[in-house]
């Protein structure tokens, strides 16, 4: 309990460092994530006897963040040219795949750009959040971790105390209704809260926002669940003493970070 509470404490530092201290800082930062996330999701892949790309894809991975970070960060015309290059580079996964040996070639394709989907084009969005109005501001993505931690406390709290009724026990035996419907009302609250000094929002805005964020939070720890169950594993990784892996930190970013910003970008700038 004690290296986790040291981990986490430390990890929190760091994730808000990121987002004070500018916006170079701030994607470069994302940038590395997602990689690791990447490289990570590779490695618990290999250990069922399946072989991606692994070099293909995080290059691409790297390529796509990289590319589109430059997009949000100042619509260049000239950017938008570069996106072609994508296809040469994405083709390199097929081609790559012609020089191996390998009785399911297109398996390994195929969960090279799973890999890409499920890790990087995540961060990518979350990236993005931060331009949303189109200048760095970061006070988005940083509610977004305020609303996603304290969506994860509430959670655990109410789960602890009321929990019941198993939300899915098949892919997460410990989450229950009550705790989903705690970790809810906690985030909505904190959208709230956030509102009162976040002004580029309305209420209605931020609370709609935390919502989201609980629910397809808890989605996406359901899928990283049930896709460690399904490699039988319990952890996606031990770079975070403690806490296991990347992925198992961010999980609840993969899926509520694309919605969030699919959200901002079609309802709130329309």
């Amino acid at each position: 309990m004690k290296t986790r509470t040291i981990t986490g404490f430390f990890f929190i530092i760091v994730m808000v460092a990121s987002m004070l201290l500018g916006h170079y800082i701030f994607g470069a930062f994302y940038l590395l994530l997602s990689a690791f996330c990447l490289w990570e999701f590779y490695g618990l892949i290999k250990q069922s006897g399946i072989n991606p790309n692994v070099s293909s894809g995080i290059i691409n991975g790297v390529f796509i963040y990289v590319i589109f970070a430059l997009i949000t960060y100042k619509s260049d015309p000239s950017y938008y040219k570069v996106l072609f290059l994508l296809i040469i580079t994405l083709s390199s996964i097929f081609v790559q795949e012609l020089y191996k040996k390998s009785e399911a070639p297109f398996t390994n394709i195929a969960y090279t750009f799973i890999g890409i989907i499920y890790a990087v084009l995540p961060f990518t969005f979350f990236h993005a959040l931060a331009y949303i109005n189109g200048s760095f501001n970061f006070h988005v993505p940083l509610a977004f971790f305020i609303i996603l931690w304290t969506n994860d406390t509430g959670a655990y709290l109410s789960g602890y105390f009321f929990g019941r009724t198993k939300l899915f026990e098949r892919h997460s035996p410990k989450k229950t209704w009550e705790g989903f419907a705690g970790g809810v009302l906690t985030s909505a609250l904190a959208g709230y809260i956030l509102s009162l000094f976040y002004k580029e929002l309305p209420w209605k805005d931020w609370v709609t926002i935390a919502i989201l964020i609980s629910c397809f939070g808890t989605l996406g720890d359901l899928v990283e669940s049930m896709f460690k169950r399904s490699m039988n594993v319990k952890d996606s990784g031990g770079i975070l003493p403690g806490h296991g892996g990347l992925l198992d930190r961010f999980d609840g970013l993969l899926l509520s970070a694309p919605i969030v910003y699919a959200y901002l970008y079609l309802i709130t700038n329309s």
